[in-house]
Formats: structure tokens, C-alpha cells, sequence
């Protein structure tokens, strides 16, 4: 059994995976919402954030003592990433926790999303887009391999804190979340042209949009794909008139579908259609795979690939079985969170 655990920038999650035949299958999963970049002020991570991000990793290291797991790693991406404060904020976790975090950079954290992408689904030409709470990882892939990776210093959380006065973005709110994207994009000249028909979309943002895809849509559950008319359709419908009081109906709809993301879903999925937009793609096709199964693939199922310097951790089968038991046990008994 290992447990690979993402210090995100909106959410902290962990995932454990058992062994088997030499691969690695999804056991369970836990996720809290934190919302860390909200505790980056002018450019340092406040105390507050410290102490979330220590309350969070405490609760997951005691689920993992509760099941015997010590083979995991913890990694952080764009909050403790871009904060002036990254070294003292990581150290200070390590002390209050015993955890060791290793930040990664946005290169690598979109290396990784790749490598996760490519073990769930077929990528064999396209566009790679995750939108974090802070940062947006993109990869131009072909014939299976990376062209081109890059991450854009936005996500859905801090642009929120940056543009949206209300709970949900005005119609000013969201034209001046696409410029920012559009002025990030022109930055690069690689990224200011080119077309990609089909988007391979992973992380929670992308996600929670395909969720208010299938549901305003009435799709079927298990739909994968968001039409980019769709996002359009579905930004005009929940989004908030300026000088106007917040839809009941939109409020319910988010609080039913998507209630751990109400305030950051749309920032993000403006993003996301500005992206889809400027490529000129048809659709994204969304997967539950991402950074954590990269990770899990590059850095301890095949720790000795090349580009792969994390060490590796010896796991038998037998010790995936039998922590796999008490693993079972603890979700029958409602410690370890949902999948």
C-alpha cells in the first residue's frame, strides 16, 4: 500500500493505492478543501495557512498510522510554490508534523499530469489543461510524447480573490478573467497560436465542470465529455448580473452539484473556455487522473526511470494485502474519507 498526498493550492488530497502484479490500483481517496492560496498575501503565505495545511496533514498522517501505511509522499504545487515565504512555511510544517513536503515545480507538476493522463486514457495528440487553485498546467502532446509544457501563474481560486467582488463573477468579472488569460497566453509564442481539437482535461476545476455538464445538460452520469459550446452556454446561465442580487436557482444548482467548489467553479471554468476557445478545441475530455497518479507512476512504481529522482520504496504484495484489509475496515467504518 502507498499514499501519495497533494498540497494543493484549493484542496489537499490523498490517495492510497495497493499493489498488485506489479501495478498499482486506486484504494481509496480523501480530500478536505483548504483553500491555501487565499493565505498568500502580498506574497507570503500567512500563519493561518500554515496552521490549515498542519491541521489537514495531521488528520491524513493519523489515517495512515490507523492503517499501518508508512511507504507515502507529500508533495506541494502552486500556494507554497510561488510564496516568498516557501522554505520557512515547508520547514515549519515538517516540525509541527513530521512530514517531510517536497514542493514541485509548475514544469513538473505538468510533467506529472501527463504521465497520469497518459495510464487512464488515450493521448496521442492534443492539449493537456489542468486549472488549480493557483496555477494552470498546460502540455502539447504528440504522437504520445511532450512537446511542450507550461504553467500559468492563475487558477480558479486566486483569481477569484483577485476579480470577483461577489460570491459568483459579473459579466465585467469574467471579460476581465479572459484578458488576463489571453494576456498570459501572448506572453508565449508557442501558446499564442495553434490549434487542438480535443482537450484531455484533469484536476478537481475540470472535474466540477463536466459534473454541471451532465447535469444541466441531462447527460448521463458516466459522461466524460464537455462540448466547448457548453461551457459557454453554462457561464451565461450562472453567471451574476452586475448590481443584481444572486439567483436562488443558481445557487441551488451549484450548492446541489458542486457544493465544495461554489465560489471557485466558475472563475475556473472562464478559464477553462477562454483556453478551449483560443485553441479552436471541440471538446475536453475529462479524466479522473492526474499529478497524484503521475507522481505514483513516475517517482514510485518506476522510481528508476529517467528524469525520476525521488527514491524508491520497496513494496511487496503481501504488505498491499494485508494493509488493504484494515484499509477496507477503516472505510467501512467511516475514517477514510470518500473516493
Amino acid at each position: 500500500m502507498y499514499a501519495i498526498i497533494d498540497v494543493g493550492s484549493n484542496t489537499v488530497r490523498m490517495n492510497i493505492y495497493k499493489l498488485e502484479n506489479g501495478q498499482f490500483s486506486l484504494v481509496m481517496g480523501k480530500k478536505e478543501s483548504v483553500g491555501l492560496a487565499s493565505y498568500v498575501k502580498n506574497g507570503q503565505m500567512l500563519p493561518e495557512g500554515v496552521n490549515r495545511a498542519c491541521e489537514v496533514l495531521t488528520e491524513f498522517r493519523t489515517i495512515l498510522q490507523d492503517l499501518k501505511i508508512t511507504n507515502y509522499h507529500v508533495f506541494a504545487t502552486a500556494a507554497l510554490r510561488n510564496a516568498a515565504n516557501s522554505r520557512a512555511a515547508v520547514e515549519e510544517i515538517m516540525e509541527r508534523t513530521g512530514i517531510q513536503v517536497e514542493v514541485i515545480s509548475g514544469e513538473t507538476e505538468a510533467e506529472l499530469d501527463f504521465v497520469g493522463a497518459s495510464h487512464a486514457v488515450e493521448v496521442t495528440e492534443g492539449l493537456l489543461i489542468d486549472i488549480g487553485g493557483a496555477s494552470t498546467e498546460l502540455v502539447v502532446y504528440k504522437d504520445g510524447e511532450i512537446q511542450k509544457k507550461v504553467s500559468l501563474p492563475i487558477g480558479s481560486l486566486n483569481t477569484y480573490d483577485r476579480y470577483v467582488t461577489n460570491l459568483l463573477p459579473s459579466r465585467a468579472e469574467r471579460k476581465a478573467i479572459k484578458q488576463m488569460v489571453l494576456n498570459l497566453l501572448k506572453q508565449d509564442a508557442d501558446l499564442n497560436y495553434g490549434e487542438y481539437k480535443i482537450v484531455c482535461g484533469v484536476g478537481g476545476t475540470i472535474r466540477a465542470a463536466r459534473k454541471l455538464n451532465n447535469y444541466l445538460f441531462q447527460l448521463p452520469i458516466a459522461n466524460t465529455q464537455i462540448k466547448a459550446p457548453n461551457i459557454k452556454k453554462m457561464l451565461k446561465l450562472l453567471e451574476n448580473d452586475e448590481g443584481e442580487a444572486i439567483p436562488v436557482e443558481t445557487l441551488e444548482v451549484l450548492l446541489k452539484v458542486v457544493p465544495d467548489r461554489v465560489r471557485t467553479v466558475l472563475p475556473g471554468m472562464i478559464i477553462l473556455y477562454t483556453l478551449v476557445k483560443h485553441f479552436h478545441s471541440d471538446y475536453v475530455e475529462v479524466t479522473r487522473a492526474g499529478v497524484r497518479d503521475g507522481y505514483l507512476y513516475r517517482y514510485v512504481l518506476r522510481p528508476n526511470e529517467p528524469g525520476s529522482d525521488a527514491p524508491a520504496t520497496e513494496i511487496t504484495a503481501a504488505d498491499g494485502d494485508a494493509i488493504a484489509s484494515a484499509a477496507q475496515a477503516a472505510v467501512a467504518e467511516g475514517q477514510a474519507g470518500d473516493l
